[in-house]
């Protein structure tokens, strides 16, 4: 891969308990278990950070996808629920709801441009055969 750009974070003290730094200095946060999860919460968890990356990588495909096939988007926006679950075999595994908003398309066609976007963005190319994604489109 010839990479466009390199993000470089560091995680540092307790792992989920503990803090991370990019090394831009853009991202310095606390990190904390979510209650849910038997923790303190109160901070961001890595669940968290992956649903504002992937709600917003995605939402960059889906204008690309609009762009490409000339469809106007108005105010849209894409929420991301990640879930974090036990493996069934003493491990974790992840998993993934991205809601699609496109108020000015007709249903068919926001779901359509939605799929297409999960056929380029970025997260989706890593996650797909790893963790469930599932991509809805609902009308607010």
């Amino acid at each position: 891969m010839d990479a466009l750009y390199t993000a470089e974070a560091l995680a540092t003290g307790g792992g989920r308990d503990g803090h991370v730094r990019t090394s831009d200095g853009q991202l310095d946060l606390d990190l904390a278990v979510p209650k849910d999860m038997g923790g303190a919460g109160g901070a961001a968890n890595p669940e968290l950070l992956f649903a504002a990356g992937y709600s917003a990588c995605f939402h960059g495909a889906l204008q690309a996808v609009a762009r490409a096939e000339k469809a106007q988007l108005g105010e849209s926006s894409v929420g991301a629920k990640v879930s974090i679950g036990s493996d069934g075999n003493g491990g974790f595994k992840l998993a993934v709801v991205l809601e699609v908003v496109i108020p000015d398309l007709p249903h068919g066609e926001a779901q359509a441009l939605a799929d297409k976007a999960h056929q380029v963005c970025p997260y989706s190319n890593a996650t797909r055969g790893n963790i469930e994604v599932e991509v809805n489109v609902v009308d607010d």
